[in-house]
Parts: C-alpha cells; sequence; structure tokens
C-alpha cells in the first residue's frame, strides 16, 4: 500500500485493488486543491475542509459515518468519537467520524477531527492498528500533548502526523514543532511518500512526517 499525504487531514491510500482518499478539502483551505481519482472516500466531518468530495474524480463510494462498509476488497469501519460537552472551555464540536481501514494486510487509522482524548469504549472499537494518521495542531482537534496520549492508549507501529499548519493554511494550527518534542524527537525529515506492507513495519512505534508538497 502507497500512502501519499495531501495536506490537512487528506490522504490517499493506494492499495492493489482500490484506492481510498480522506477528508478531501476545498480552495478556501488554502492549499492547493491536488487531482484526486479514488474509488472509496471518508469523509470524517461535513466541515468544507473535510467534504470536498467533488474534486475526488473516479465515481467514488463515499463513506461519511458511523458503520461497517465492504468496498473494493477494502474492509471499513466507521467510529463515531465524542462530542465537546456543554459548560466546558471550548463550544462542542460537530460529529466526527474515525476510521479504520483494512487494505492490502495492513489496518490503517485515520482519526479526523478527534477533539479529545477518546474514552475506553472508543479505544476498544479502534482496536489493533497498524498505520495511525493523528490531527496534533490543536485549535480544532486534539494538540501535541493529546496526541501522545492517543498514541500511547492505541499503540500503532507508524505515526503519521496531520491537521498541522502548514505556509499556505488558511485556519489557525499550531505547526508540527509541539508534537515532535512531545514525542521526544529532535526532528523530523519530510518523505514524499510511504510504500508500506505488513513485513516493512517497525517493531516500535515509529513516527513518519509527509510532504503535502511532494505529492503524486
Amino acid at each position: 500500500m502507497e500512502l501519499v499525504w495531501y495536506g490537512h487531514a487528506c490522504f490517499r491510500l493506494r492499495g492493489k485493488d482500490a484506492t481510498v482518499i480522506t477528508d478531501p478539502f476545498d480552495r478556501r483551505l488554502g492549499l492547493p486543491l491536488p487531482r484526486m481519482q479514488a474509488d472509496i472516500v471518508t469523509v470524517s466531518n461535513d466541515r468544507p475542509d473535510h467534504s470536498n468530495v467533488a474534486a475526488v474524480g473516479g465515481s467514488p463510494r463515499v463513506v461519511d459515518g458511523p458503520g461497517e462498509y465492504d468496498i473494493a476488497g477494502v474492509v471499513i469501519a466507521g467510529i463515531a468519537t465524542q462530542k465537546r460537552e456543554p459548560g466546558r472551555a471550548r463550544a462542542p464540536r460537530p460529529r466526527n467520524t474515525a476510521y479504520v481501514i483494512e487494505i492490502d494486510g495492513l489496518t490503517v487509522c485515520h482519526l479526523g477531527d478527534l477533539a479529545d482524548v477518546p474514552d475506553a469504549a472508543v479505544v476498544e472499537q479502534i482496536g489493533n492498528i497498524d498505520v495511525l494518521l493523528i490531527p496534533v495542531g490543536g485549535h480544532e482537534t486534539i494538540n501535541a500533548t493529546q496526541a501522545t496520549e492517543v498514541i500511547s492508549l492505541l499503540e500503532p507501529r507508524l505515526v503519521v502526523p496531520m491537521h498541522f499548519r502548514t505556509p499556505e493554511l488558511a485556519i489557525e494550527l499550531d505547526p508540527i514543532e509541539p508534537f515532535v518534542r512531545e514525542m521526544g524527537l529532535k526532528e523530523l525529515q519530510p518523505q514524499p511518500r510511504l510504500s508500506l506492507s505488513a513485513g516493512s513495519l517497525p517493531e516500535e512505534t515509529e513516527v513518519v512526517l509527509l510532504d503535502y508538497r511532494h505529492r503524486g
């Protein structure tokens, strides 16, 4: 399976038999809109920076909420994550769906706009995963400190941060550096893409930064 980051929360997972696009964004986000084709599109929430399905060619099947799906050999579980409660420091967030995607013998979890550290029930529903696509930029989602807690709960083999500040972004998010520090790393060298198989995964949890400017 090949993993490419298009920016924000949008990834392309290209397997042997099907291609999945997650959370396609629109031009209002400030990022250049990529040319995308897919068999499946997952949408974690209905905000325009996560739900621009019209930008994806190929007449894809759209998955936009909790449930179980089996499409073109890709098995997907949509899991509702908790909202912020009224009376807390920030207003309640819109609904969010995390997706566990089984493709080419790998289990990938895309957390969407996760707003809080998940409770035990959500952690159990997510289960064992190989690759975690996790927001780290705060403001609209969990921040760097919360992201490290989520990683310790889910124990993925590979972590790919997303939803943080990049140069063109038109919304306020924290940069990647706080997350790098929280993970005890000195720096991350961006990679253009990842080619993954079950046999290529690290034994211990590793963090990989993808570069959305070198997408293909």
